[in-house]
């Protein structure tokens, strides 16, 4: 271990970036990583839509961990371009990239991702994700080494964020990688979004794993009221959608649809905030606003789209 003046362990601290195509388990992966959850997840391309800083800290190094929207071929829709500007910002500014790729499948997109990384000059390390899904376990070895012609990575490491498995070689590497340099945040900051962040992209994560196939990505949560009374939080949001279609959809039969998103996001909340929640939902229409761009920055998705 690298020693400080004295007796001390130097502490490396850095920003590290996880790219990745949709759905390759980006979120996942930061989760497991901080050991609670952070950033929400889904089987739906999209879920991630905002850069999240997951922060952790240990005795010996703070890794600010940076997750980042999936990288999109098509980016002509204005919420694909803005996942892209964010995702791109991102790995120019950071100490070591993680770029996660899944099981045996190297797909075009994740071809794309590498020619972004051709300006980058922080070290990658290459992510083989969902390896519980892997059934011919004996097909990993040369797979890596295909991969390891492709370009030089600092490592590949195959993992399972699902179920933790290499998840501790991957930090281990991670940190070795890292400059020795003082705290960035707090030792107890675990991520620089705030609770009224979290609870819309909770009742969000909710809406996409209920009507992920009828709603794919029409939805946008606003949070309209966030107080705290008497150690109970309490929360008003909006959802929008873009037809009155969609509204009936979200509410479902007797609001029975609605309710049960309620229900689910408010139980998560009040895991994550460690207080009783007060949750009221309502549905709106706003036609169009995931193509229209001024909608969009009225919901919180940047000012360069």
């Amino acid at each position: 271990m690298d020693q400080t003046s004295g007796n001390a362990p130097a502490i490396r601290c850095g920003h590290v970036a996880i790219i990745g195509r949709p759905n390759v388990g980006k979120s996942t992966l930061l989760n497991r990583i901080l050991g609670q959850k952070i950033s929400i997840t889904s089987n739906r391309p999209q879920t991630t839509r905002h850069r999240i800083l997951g922060i952790k800290t240990t005795q010996n190094a703070q890794v600010v961990y940076v997750d980042t929207p999936g990288l999109h071929r098509a980016a002509g829709r204005p919420m694909n371009r803005y996942m892209n500007r964010v995702a791109g910002a991102t790995i120019q500014d950071v100490d070591v990239i993680i770029l996660v790729v899944e099981g045996l499948r190297w797909a075009d997109e994740d071809q794309d991702i590498l020619e972004r990384l051709k300006t980058v000059s922080a070290p990658v390390v290459l992510v083989v994700n969902k390896l519980d899904k892997v059934t011919d376990k004996g097909a990993l070895l040369p797979h890596f080494q295909k991969l390891a012609e492709i370009r030089e990575f600092a490592h590949i490491i195959p993992v399972s964020a699902k179920s933790g498995n290499n998840i501790e070689i991957l930090e281990k590497e991670i940190i070795a990688l890292l400059p020795i340099a003082p705290l960035l945040y707090p030792e107890d900051q675990v991520t620089d979004r705030s609770e009224r962040f979290l609870a819309a992209e909770l009742i969000r994560e909710k809406l996409m794993r209920r009507l992920g196939q009828e709603l794919p990505h029409a939805a946008a949560v606003e949070i309209e009221k966030f107080s705290m009374q008497n150690e109970v939080a309490h929360i008003n949001a909006l959802i929008w959608v873009e037809r009155p279609g969609q509204k009936a959809i979200v509410i479902g039969k007797d609001g029975a649809v609605l309710k049960e998103i309620g229900t689910q996001a408010r139980q998560d909340m009040e895991k994550i905030f460690g207080c009783k929640v007060f949750l009221r939902l309502w549905v709106k229409i706003k036609e169009g606003w995931s193509e229209d761009e001024r909608a969009l920055r009225s919901l919180g998705y940047g000012e360069n789209l």
